[in-house]
């Protein structure tokens, strides 16, 4: 394993944790303020792309970039209002279940409108090509791009909860509902504007993700339960956790893929002898890289076993 190997590896890793965060920040904040596991996150996600390729050809990328999100914010909003508060004093179940409509509801209507097929969400000029160089390998702007959205937003919403009022109104929100309402401040309202902006960000995160990666009506099925193992791992709840989870998960997940050896030839390796005939050998014969994909949830059984609260959670009360 030599220093280019894992310096690349690394930065990738970092591109895609950071990409990872930046879809489950807004489902941390749903849940965190209104105990809602929203299951069709990863469908404004999806969403999020096609609004930004269907606006790139009408106005532009950079336009599109903010106006997707948006649009797709709006949405979520609205689907708060006339949808999810109705079925909120029915309990978690039917929360949980009208998301899960949500979500299916979505991928139909993409169908509908852009086919089944992949569509051609292309990079713009400015995002096209190499950023730098290091140890032969190129690094693309694409995914440079990614990681400066995701730390920018990682701010933002840090500054919006901490110094801005509506984000001092959302936190009291949160642990006093009672007596913010009874301050004159609209709590439903604020979860409205907590669950439309937790869609916008997952909608930025499709605008900036969707033509780097690819853009088809499966890209939400892909990225929807690694969300969910973020959201646990971290801490159901936890903005922090979520962004420790994510990078973990990212360079955890970038450097398995690389490794193309078994656990078997490790053995083997450090001088233990590993025979054919022993129970378990087609497992320890898997290469890492074979293994990769079920590592984050190999990850999520052994923090649900020994940290069920998460890396930086806090039981709920």
């Amino acid at each position: 394993m030599n220093t280019a190997f894992i310096v690349i590896s690394l930065m990738n890793g970092i591109s895609y944790g950071l990409l990872l965060f930046m879809l489950s920040a807004g489902l941390t904040l749903i849940f965190s303020m209104m105990g809602v596991l929203n299951f069709a996150h990863a469908s404004f996600y999806m969403l999020g792309a096609y609004f930004a390729y269907s606006l790139m050809g009408i106005i532009g990328f950079w336009p599109a970039l903010i106006i997707a999100p948006l649009a797709v914010g709006l949405i979520g909003a609205l689907f708060e209002r006339y949808s999810l508060r109705r079925v909120h004093r029915f309990g978690h179940v039917a929360e949980l279940l009208i998301t899960f409509g949500l979500s299916y509801l979505i991928l139909e209507v993409v169908q509908l409108l852009w086919g089944r097929a992949a569509v051609p969400y292309a990079l713009p000029p400015a995002l096209q090509g190499t950023l730098f160089t290091l140890y032969d390998i190129q690094f693309p702007k694409s995914r440079s791009f990614i990681m400066l959205v995701a730390v920018l937003m990682l701010v933002a919403v840090w500054l919006l909860l901490t110094r801005a009022r509506i984000g001092l109104i959302i936190q009291a929100a949160l642990k006093n509902p009672e007596m913010v309402e009874a301050l004159g401040h609209n709590v439903p309202r604020v979860f409205m504007f907590v669950f439309g902006g937790g869609a916008a960000l997952a909608a930025l995160a499709g605008a900036i993700a969707g033509n780097t990666y690819v853009t088809e009506p499966s890209m939400a099925t892909a990225v929807g339960s690694i969300i969910f193992v973020v959201v646990v791992v971290g801490g159901m709840g936890s903005l922090s956790g979520a962004f420790v989870a994510s990078l973990l998960i990212g360079i955890i997940q970038t450097f398995a893929v690389a490794l193309d050896i078994s656990v078997a030839t490790m053995l083997q390796s450090l001088g233990i002898s590993v025979s054919p005939q022993i129970f378990g050998y087609a497992l320890l014969s898997l290469t890492i890289s074979q293994m990769a994909p079920i590592l984050p949830y190999l990850f999520l059984v052994l923090i649900l076993i020994f940290r069920p609260n998460g890396l930086l959670g806090t039981q709920r009360g």
